[in-house]
C-alpha cells in the first residue's frame, strides 16, 4: 500500500503511540470545552464559573491513559497489558508481512516478471509492473505459501523489543502531568505542552529504534536473499554472529540515521501541523469537533509518512548494501560509501520513492524497459 504499511508509514511503524501526541494541544480542548460546559450546565453553588471566563477543566494525565505505560492507571495490570499490547503488535506484524516483503524486493530493484502494457486516464499506453498481488502469486510459486514469511522472526523480536522497551521507558520516564485548557487565548501554553510531548514520544522512538535496528537489520538481510538465492542468513543467533564477526558492531547499525531523521521529522511534522490546524480552523463551538480533530491527525500521518518515505527508502537499502547478498551488490545496487551518497545516487535516478506504490506500478523514464 506504499506509504500505508507499518514500514512505510512511520505513524503505524512507530505503534500506535506516535499518532497519539499529533495536535495534542489543541486536540484536548475538545475535551477540555465538554467539561466547560458541563460544568457550567449544573455547577456546584459555592464554585460557580464566571460565564464569561469558564474555568479549564484538567484532562486525565498521559500517565493514566497512556496504554503503554502499564494500563488505565492501575499498576497491577502492567504485565498483563503490555503483553497484550506485544500479543497484539505480533498478530498485526505477521498479517503485514508479505505486504513489506514484497514492498522490500521492489526498493531493493528486483523485478523478476516483465511488465504489461495497459491505458492511463488519458488512454495512452503505459507499461505496468507487476502489482502486490501478483508478485505475491510469484514468491508462493517458487518458495511456497511459507515464502511469504522470510525474515518473519527476526521482525517479530524487533518490534516486540520495540513495544517492550517503550513500556519501559514510560515507567522511568513518567510524562508530566499537565492540564489542558480551552481557551483561544491560551494558544502559547497549549504549543507548548505538544512540544513537551512530542519530544517525549521522540526520544522513547529513538531509544527503541536503536535498540531494535540489530534485528531490523537481520530481518532485511533474511527477506532480501530470496534475489540471489542465498542462506547467508538462516536464523538470528547465527546471523548476529556472521554480522558481528565481518563488519563488527556498525554492521548490526548500518542504515540507522536515515530511519532516526525519518522518525524525527514524521513525529514532529504531523504533531505540529496537527496542532495548528486543530487549533485554528477546528472551532470547539461545531458538535463534530471531536471527531474532526480525530481524522485531522490521521490524514496529517498520511501526509507526512508520504513526505519521508525516502528516508525509509535509503535505511532499509543501506541495510542490506554491501552484505554479501546479490541484492546488495551491481547490477542491484553500487555499493554506497554513506547514507547521503545513496541518497543522491537514487535522487538522480529520480527513484527516492521507489516501493511506495505496490498496486499501480508504471515503468519510469529511466528503466531499462522500453515500450514496443
Amino acid at each position: 500500500m506504499g506509504a500505508l504499511d507499518p514500514e512505510v508509514a512511520p505513524w503505524a511503524r512507530g505503534g500506535a503511540a506516535g499518532m497519539a501526541g499529533a495536535g495534542a494541544g489543541a486536540g484536548a480542548r475538545g475535551g477540555a470545552a465538554a467539561g466547560v460546559e458541563a460544568r457550567a450546565r449544573d455547577p456546584p453553588p459555592a464554585h460557580r464559573a464566571h460565564p464569561r471566563h469558564p474555568r479549564p477543566a484538567a484532562q486525565p494525565s498521559a500517565r493514566r491513559m497512556d496504554p503503554g505505560s502499564g494500563g488505565l492507571g492501575s499498576g497491577d495490570n502492567a504485565p498483563t497489558t503490555e503483553a497484550l499490547f506485544v500479543a497484539l503488535g505480533a498478530g498485526v506484524t505477521a498479517l503485514s508481512h508479505p505486504l513489506l516483503y514484497v514492498k522490500l524486493l521492489i526498493q531493493v530493484g528486483h523485478e523478476p516478471m516483465p511488465p504489461t502494457i495497459g491505458t492511463n486516464v488519458l488512454g495512452r499506453k503505459v507499461l505496468y509492473l507487476p502489482s502486490f498481488f501478483t508478485y505475491a502469486k510469484y514468491i508462493v510459486q517458487v518458495d511456497g505459501k511459507i515464502g511469504l514469511f522470510r525474515g518473519l522472526s527476526p521482525r517479530l523480536m524487533s518490534n516486540a523489543l520495540s513495544t517492550v522497551t517503550r513500556g519501559s521507558m514510560k515507567k522511568v520516564f513518567p510524562p508530566d502531568e499537565i492540564e489542558q485548557v480551552s481557551n483561544k487565548d491560551d494558544m502559547k501554553t497549549s504549543l507548548k505542552k505538544v512540544v513537551k510531548e512530542t519530544s517525549y514520544e521522540m526520544m522513547m522512538q529513538c531509544v527503541s529504534r536503536m535498540l531494535a535496528h540489530p534485528l531490523h537489520v537481520i530481518s532485511m538481510r533474511c527477506m532480501v536473499q530470496f534475489v540471489g538465492r542465498e542462506a547467508k542468513y538462516s536464523g538470528v543467533l547465527s546471523s548476529i554472529g556472521k554480522i558481528f564477526k565481518e563488519e563488527g558492531l556498525l554492521g548490526f547499525f548500518v542504515g540507522l540515521i536515515p530511519h532516526l531523521l525519518g522518525d524525527v521529522v514524521f513525529l514532529w511534522g504531523c504533531n505540529l501541523l496537527a496542532h495548528f490546524i486543530n487549533a485554528y480552523l477546528v472551532d470547539d463551538s461545531f458538535s463534530q469537533a471531536l471527531a474532526i480533530r480525530s481524522y485531522t491527525k490521521f490524514v496529517m500521518g498520511i501526509a507526512v509518512s508520504m513526505l519521508t518515505y525516502p528516508f525509509l527508502l535509503v535505511g532499509d537499502l543501506m541495510a542490506v548494501n554491501n552484505c554479501g547478498l546479490q541484492a546488495g551488490l551491481p547490477p542491484y545496487s553500487p555499493v554506497f560509501k554513506s547514507w547521503i551518497h545513496c541518497w543522491k545516487y537514487l535522487s538522480v535516478q529520480g527513484q527516492l520513492f521507489r516501493g511506495s506504490s505496490l498496486l499501480f506500478r508504471r515503468v519510469s523514464s529511466g528503466s531499462c524497459f522500453a515500450l514496443e
